[in-house]
């Protein structure tokens, strides 16, 4: 490295050690806001960036749209410097900067990157040298160098480029992963893991010793190919099995066994086995979308993801079963579906 880079690097380094660092976080929804308070606990002093006026009033008001975080947490986090903007062009004070905007798929279940690309249009007239920026967003393998970073470099007024050598200047580009469990009070957030794969070593460093200093393991991987790959891995594993467990509870219906006694029986193996359970379908942010964007990738390559793709069919099928069952149920009581008041405990 050019003595001025080194300089540049070891200064970001030391202002994170000592959570002196400015830290953006982009979209303050069900993962941006709780890293964005995570930070502020850690004495970081956060801004966080929201195109919607509302979040922002809330915030800054001391209040929570999120139900699990009270506004308590809001005001202890703005002790410490939050608050909320929908101005990009405070993005040229932050040091580092986190993207985490939603990554839905489109009415053809294809992934929308419209949330990722609008946010990078947004932040690329403000970047500056030395910057670092990482992507938090579920996308599909590729999406942080073949996306991200280009549009960085395209969109930046100054002529910066994305550090990839040892030695070269410019905005260092990152991406890790969230891993953001709702409801989860077993596991504190700082406790789960954080996977790193970053463009270039400078930036791996950077990003290392950024979400170090908020969790207690840091994982670093050769690229963010391989960190985006990792959390699909994540998520497609937990849909295939939620699958085979949706699929084996109509065979075991029809055999007149009870398939929560089978999985309570077989949970008591120590080795190989892991508890997953039969439902109407598939909740949630992530299981329902994610395994998607690799089965799209997948394509580009001439490949056919078919473990996800009849995943994907039998979970899409289960509220149909669930509805059917409940109709059979009712007819056995004389009862027609139209004609008859249903209660559901736990709508999501």
């Amino acid at each position: 490295m050019t003595p001025t880079t080194v300089s540049r690097l070891n200064e970001l380094k030391h202002k994170m050690e000592t959570r002196e660092a400015r830290i953006g976080i982009v979209g303050m929804g069900y993962v941006g806001l709780p890293l964005a308070l995570l930070f502020s606990d850690e004495r970081f002093r956060v801004t966080g960036f929201d195109i919607a006026p509302d979040k922002v009033t809330a915030l800054n008001g001391g209040g929570s749209y999120i139900v699990r975080i009270p506004p308590a947490a809001i005001h202890k986090a703005q002790q410490a410097g939050f608050r909320a903007t929908s101005d990009y062009s405070e993005i040229a004070e932050m040091d580092a900067v986190i993207i985490c905007v939603p990554t839905p798929l489109n009415e053809h279940r294809e992934p929308d990157l419209s949330f990722v690309v609008g946010t990078v249009q947004s932040i690329a007239p403000h970047i500056h040298e030395g910057q670092l920026i990482v992507l938090e967003s579920t996308t599909y393998p590729g999406t942080t160098e073949e996306i991200v970073a280009p549009m960085l470099e395209a969109g930046n007024p100054h002529g910066l480029n994305v550090a990839r050598g040892v030695d070269e200047p410019g905005v260092h580009v990152a991406f890790s992963p969230e891993r953001e469990d709702p409801g989860n009070e077993l596991v504190a957030r700082h406790d789960i893991p954080k996977v790193i794969g970053a463009c270039g070593p400078a930036a791996r460093e950077l990003a290392s010793a950024l979400y170090g200093a908020i969790f207690r393991q840091v994982v670093l991987v050769s690229s963010p190919s391989v960190a985006e790959m990792t959390k699909l891995l994540e998520n497609i594993y937990r849909c295939v099995n939620i699958a085979l467990v949706n699929e084996l509870k109509q065979l075991c219906m029809k055999m007149g066994i009870d398939i929560h006694e089978v999985i309570d029986a077989a949970k008591t193996k120590p080795f190989g086995f892991q508890a997953f359970y039969p439902g109407p379908g598939l909740g949630g942010h992530c299981i329902p979308i994610d395994p998607f964007y690799l089965s799209w990738k997948a394509r580009e390559f001439d490949f056919r993801t078919r473990f996800i793709e009849l995943a994907g069919e039998i979970n899409t099928a289960m509220p149909s079963f669930v509805l059917s069952q409940i109709a059979a149920g009712l007819k056995e009581r004389s009862k027609s579906v139209r004609r008859s008041k249903v209660l559901v405990l736990g709508l999501s």
